[in-house]
């Protein structure tokens, strides 16, 4: 009789339950360690044997009646009240879309976007990779083994023994030329770089493009040609490099790049410091050591290599006077650039 009651109390009060919070309580209530259901299992001790079997039978199949109910109303409740939250927060998609205005490119982007679309029209693949690189990649492939004293050139930010943030965009190149398996390449590489700087003209994290390309009868006259073109696409028609010598670990001979004043067209000024040439990149020919463990046949390919720093080409560009500004974020200096598109 006892048992008969507990079943009709629990139906009762299951007809008030209205949430999820209110089925746990109903839950603790009968089937808790101290519930309704539990408390009979303390009358055993005052039963006969033969009573305590007929009992505890009872009791257990009122509390898997019980608990199997409970769930099922769970069950219930909470899809009940995901169907209403999901039609309290329902989206009208009949709505007009809010007109956002485009804001001005940073002019990083800018530099990027110019020098990609330039490098594409001559056939230029764009190649990217991972900012985390490997020592195998950023040096070792390079033609930099471990120790060598030009690595300090690129002072940077190490990981660990073997990972570290990539110096330059150039394993990228490493990666694709061991991806090529040998054959002819034609690529740039943009992206962001890192070493250990920062003052007014240098950055500890700055943007780099690097170009690379390997083919039959690649000559140095392929690369000034080449580097020409992207320098008068970049400051106006009127503009001449000049080579002078200089030393990467991974080309041979290596040169850096400069291009005439387009500031004062050459005649002087303080853009230039008064000798009308201001350097802009470095490049050279590709080393023979780093064709050699790419997998290239150096006496049937050759190749050149550039790389220059967006940064700067941006400073020079728009006459911006610290690097800094180009990572501050301050809308007074981005909002002075165009590029809305």
């Amino acid at each position: 009789m006892e048992i008969k009651a507990i079943k009709e109390n629990y139906l009762k009060q299951k007809e008030s339950v209205i949430n999820s919070k209110e089925v746990n309580e109903l839950r603790i209530n009968f089937l808790g360690k101290k519930g309704i259901v539990n408390e009979l299992m303390s009358k055993l001790k005052t039963l006969s044997s033969e009573e305590k079997i007929e009992f505890a039978k009872e009791v257990n199949l009122i509390k898997q009646f019980i608990s199997e109910d409970i769930e099922q109303l769970m069950s219930d409740i909470k899809k009940r009240e995901l169907n209403e939250r999901l039609a309290k927060e329902a989206i009208d998609l009949t709505l007009p879309g809010r007109d956002y205005k485009s804001k001005n490119k940073h002019p990083l982007n800018l530099v990027i976007d110019e020098i990609s679309e330039i490098c594409i029209g001559m056939g230029y693949k764009v190649e990217e990779g991972p900012e985390v690189e490997l020592d195998q990649f950023n040096f070792e492939m390079l033609n930099l083994p471990k120790d060598h004293p030009a690595r300090d050139m690129q002072d940077t930010f190490y990981i660990d023994g073997r990972t570290l943030l990539r110096t330059h965009t150039s394993p990228v190149q490493a990666r694709v030329m061991l991806k090529s398996e040998g054959k002819p390449i034609k690529i740039i590489c943009p992206g962001k770089v890192y070493r250990r700087d920062d003052d007014p003209t240098h950055s500890h994290q700055f943007m780099q493009i690097e170009g690379l390309v390997i083919d039959e009868n690649v000559t140095l006259a392929d690369l000034k040609g080449t580097l020409a073109y992207i320098i008068r696409s970049l400051f106006g028609e009127k503009r001449e490099i000049r080579f002078r010598n200089s030393y990467f670990p991974f080309t041979e001979p290596s040169v850096e790049v400069d291009v005439s004043c387009f500031n004062c067209d050459s005649k002087g000024c303080s853009l230039c410091k008064q000798t009308g040439w201001i350097e802009v990149l470095g490049a050279g020919m590709v080393h023979p050591n780093v064709l050699t463990m790419a997998g290239y046949d150096t006496n049937k390919y050759q190749g050149f290599a550039f790389g220059m720093g967006v940064d700067r080409i941006a400073m020079l560009k728009y006459g911006i006077d610290d690097i800094r500004h180009l990572y501050s974020n301050d809308l007074r200096f981005l909002n002075q650039f165009g590029g809305n598109k």
